[in-house]
């Protein structure tokens, strides 16, 4: 054996010093070496390990000259040329929206008996504003969950604003009597506007022993109505807390025994999608055939309903179809396979922050945005390497497009498009004039939130290649930025028009709870449903592994520590939404918006990444099924 082994390494010696120009040349003259055939075969594997070492070898030296002078950060040579894979599925809808143009769209729309039913409801609507009855309540609670109170802003505020003075002369309610249904419509409906009004008002509903009066049960709308209002709740009302518990073991139980019914079937939908949770275009659509189906209702105002859904549809579509064809011509899908190709997603995400056609240019500036965060997650998160990642972190930190040419290929096209999509906002927004929206634009878009959350998702790249869990501290810190969330937030605001103002701006600079809470939403809800998905391709510890290792704690105690967590955010948001407000409510909406997307898509799995599941039909609901009129 030792002469076996002798001769091999003679013979590797010789393979070496041969100047050949092929590898095939190399191992055509071995073996003229070799006449044995198991020296042949051993020596022909021993070569090829020698060779593949070799390759390794010069593979890292050159990518050591390319990124020179950069710092490269050392990791084992498996993790450095093995890329990760997600195998994130490929976009469920191909070219459907490409088709979608202006001449496509410009067919009747029936605007003519729109404008003539708006009216008629406006007018409806001017005539009970003196007279705060339960009819007019439910008109208007009919008018917000159809999806069109943004036509009657203010007429409904006029209404709701002599409620609420004649809650603060008399209390809500005229009398001890007033039944459960109408005196939570009125709380839900005060508060949902900004009102501050008492839980108290809930008190009469209990027994002598401080429990809500078991006879409540039997009222179905009531306690569906209370439900609802539970979650307008802020902190410190334990009476909200207890009515939440007790309305929603009660519902539960119908829900599960009278299986079929129309009422059951609301039950049901209330229990999963709260009305103050969910996405208003989203729930108008829900509620249109329910909304039909009951003998009260409004004939103008369900024709007008089902009109104006189509009617923004078609706006929708036209947008969707104007972003689709920009994202087919970038290519993304092909040029960057590992990404996760959601364009329709995208704009479904950011219609669910403002679908009001005022707001179109808006829409198109925070869809290119969200956009291409994805991609850029997708690059940490996934297939970049991280002396890559370092390099397109250094170029993020410059924002200079000579930056560039220190970037792998694959991150030049995204790091072109990401500041192209900045490029062209700063060029639309120019000729609205004020200056200082552009000034704060910039700031607020390009250089603090892009910078920041490529900063920090570079943290977490660090955290996954050194396999180390952080505290619940240190992760959050990182987490709620990398959530995206305070970057939406801020941009926004951008493409809002003059209500946006210095202070505006100022105030989303100066990390306010309102976006905190927001972010906590988000990166909790996200965290629970998608960190076994995301561990299973070797992903950075979530918030549920850092809780865990932290407090030893279970899965299940990890998220039901969150689920507190989240229902505490809640809490703030709701706070910080009642009158009077920092910033205008406008503006608050938007950020409201958002923590709505996350508790829509990912109440119960990650709806964005496996988009194929609850996310396709929403997405079909709004933007190609329209209402049957």
């Amino acid at each position: 054996m030792c002469n076996v082994r002798l001769r091999l390494l003679l013979n590797l010696r010789a393979v070496k010093s041969i100047k050949c120009t092929s590898l095939k040349a190399r191992e055509d003259h071995t073996v003229q070496l070799l006449k044995h055939k198991k020296l042949r075969q051993e020596l022909i594997n021993l070569f090829t390990s020698k060779l593949k070492s070799l390759q390794k070898a010069i593979e890292n030296m050159s990518l050591q000259v390319s990124a020179s002078p950069t710092k490269i950060i050392q990791r084992n040579a498996e993790k450095d040329y093995t890329r990760r894979s997600a195998n994130f599925h490929p976009s469920i809808w191909g070219d459907r929206f490409l088709s979608y143009t202006s001449d496509s769209m410009e067919k009747d729309d029936g605007s003519a008996k729109h404008q003539e039913l708006k009216e008629e409801i406006r007018r409806m609507l001017k005539a009970y504003i003196n007279k705060p009855t339960q009819n007019n309540l439910d008109l208007i609670d009919a008018i917000q969950r159809l999806g069109v109170s943004y036509h009657f802003e203010s007429e409904i505020d006029e209404i709701l604003g002599k409620l609420h003075e004649a809650h603060q002369d008399c209390g809500l309610g005229d009398n001890e009597t007033d039944e459960l249904y109408y005196i939570s419509l009125q709380f839900r409906l005060l508060r949902q506007h900004g009102c501050k009004i008492s839980a108290d008002v809930f008190k009469r509903f209990k027994d002598s022993d401080g429990n809500f009066k078991t006879s409540l049960a039997k009222d179905v709308g009531g306690m569906l109505s209370l439900y609802e209002a539970t979650h307008l709740g802020v902190h410190e009302e334990n009476i909200l807390d207890e009515a939440l518990a007790f309305t929603t073991s009660h519902l539960e139980s119908i829900a599960a025994h009278q299986i079929g019914s129309p009422l059951a079937e609301r039950v049901k939908h209330a229990l999963i999608q709260p009305i103050h949770r969910g996405l208003q275009r989203l729930e108008a659509r829900h509620y249109i055939p329910i909304y039909q189906e009951q003998s009260s209702h409004n004939e103008a105002l369900l024709t007008f309903a089902k009109l104006d859904f189509n009617k923004l549809q078609k706006l929708h579509q036209k947008e969707l179809g104007d972003i689709s064809r920009r994202w087919k011509e970038l290519d993304f899908a092909h040029k960057l396979p590992f990404i996760r190709d959601r364009i329709a997603e995208y704009y479904f995400w950011i219609l669910g922050v403002y679908f009001e056609p005022q707001y179109s240019f808006a829409r198109r500036i925070l869809t290119k945005v969200i956009s291409m965060t994805s991609i850029i997650d997708d690059i940490y998160d996934v297939y970049g390497k991280i002396e890559e990642l370092e390099l397109f972190t250094s170029a993020i930190k410059r924002w200079d497009i000579s930056a560039i040419d220190q970037l792998p290929e694959y991150m030049k096209l995204c790091y072109r498009a990401l500041l192209d999509v900045y490029s062209e906002a700063e060029k639309d927004l120019a000729p609205q004039g004020k200056l200082y929206r552009l000034h704060y634009a910039k700031k607020a878009v390009e250089y603090s939130s892009m910078k920041n959350i490529v900063k920090n998702y570079f943290f977490e790249a660090k955290w996954c290649h050194q396999n180390y869990i952080p505290t619940m501290d240190e992760y959050m810190t990182v987490a709620l930025v990398t959530s995206a969330y305070p970057m939406l937030s801020t941009t926004s605001f951008v493409g809002m028009g003059d209500i946006v103002t210095k202070e505006s701006f100022e105030w989303l600079f100066s990390n306010p709870r309102f976006i905190r809470a927001s972010s906590v939403v988000c990166r909790l809800m996200d965290d629970m449903v998608s960190h076994k998905f995301e561990q299973s391709r070797g992903h950075v510890a979530s918030s549920v592994e850092c809780y865990m290792k932290q407090h030893g704690a279970t899965e299940e105690e990890a998220c039901n520590e969150f689920r507190k967590q989240v229902s505490n955010a809640w809490k703030d948001i709701n706070e910080d939404c009642l009158r009077p407000t920092v910033v205008p409510m406008p503006l608050l909406m938007r950020i409201l918006n958002l923590t709505r997307v996350i508790d829509v898509i990912y109440k119960y799995e990650d709806g964005y990444t496996h988009s194929a599941v609850v996310l396709k039909d929403f997405v079909a609901s709004l933007l190609i099924n329209p209402v049957s009129i």
